[in-house]
């Protein structure tokens, strides 16, 4: 049996009722070919927060995010999305359903320029996509200062706004799964992409955090699960497990 740690009893750590959650996933599990990855794992992410899924290396989180959005769909248990079901669609269904996924590593097109990335971000949704881009330059300065550049000659700081900026365009988002925002980035920059999460959040956008950066990760969310070979084994408000060293030593290796 995993353990779960109780969830703290703040009003903001309360679980919320069934509408008012943006995410659900319930006891799915997933496989690559024969190998069982992901096992009975179920969280939750209520309209409004950032939720942190933290472990180490190798513990399926990136798969958990796979498997919402229909890249690795899971084999069974439910997945919805506003209360209704998004298990088994494709993946441009669900991001069609205001889903959006920015995924490890970044992945812009490195041969194309700042424009051009958003552009191609921005096809779907043709009408009003020169006042989108202009949105995603209001908000990333320094991408409007970078239009002309080619992405891949960028900062590894640069191409993490341009990766979270592309997920915002195109059909509106209101759930943005982020997997390892901070990976090979310097400490700096870390705290400005950090300020970014803190904004989308504010600015109305609900956030399923993947990171291995845990104390940043637990510092930015209201509630964090822990995963640990496929499964979840700790649930609590973010600051609480932030807060006891002898959890964050025995899941996550920190010290």
């Amino acid at each position: 049996m995993s353990e779960r740690a109780a969830v703290d009893d703040r009003d903001d750590a309360r679980p919320h009722p069934e509408n008012d959650r943006r995410l659900v996933v319930d006891s799915i599990d997933t496989y690559y070919g024969d190998s069982h990855v992901l096992f009975d794992v179920s969280l939750s992410v209520d309209d409004g927060e950032i939720v942190a899924l933290v472990g180490r290396n190798g513990a399926g989180k990136t798969t958990t995010l796979r498997s919402i959005m229909g890249l690795t769909p899971a084999k069974s248990g439910r997945i919805e999305k506003d209360g209704e079901s998004i298990h088994g669609l494709d993946p441009h269904q669900i991001r069609g359903r205001g889903v959006s996924w920015v995924p490890e590593e970044r992945r812009v097109f490195g041969g194309l320029t700042v424009e051009e990335n958003l552009r191609l971000a921005a096809h779907s949704a043709a009408t009003d996509q020169r006042e989108r881009i202009e949105g995603v330059y209001e908000r990333f300065p320094r991408l409007d200062e970078r239009r002309t550049q080619k992405a891949g000659t960028m900062s590894g700081g640069e191409q993490q706004m341009l990766a979270i900026a592309r997920a915002l365009l195109g059909p509106e988002t209101d759930l943005l799964l982020l997997d390892e925002p901070s990976e090979g980035l310097a400490p700096q920059i870390v705290e400005d992409v950090a300020s970014i999460v803190r904004e989308l959040n504010e600015e109305g956008v609900t956030i399923l955090l993947v990171e291995q950066n845990a104390e940043m990760a637990l510092g930015l969310a209201d509630r964090a699960y822990v995963l640990e070979t496929g499964e979840i084994v700790h649930e609590s408000a973010a600051d609480e497990l932030l807060a006891d060293r002898s959890a964050m030593e025995r899941y996550l290796g920190v010290r």
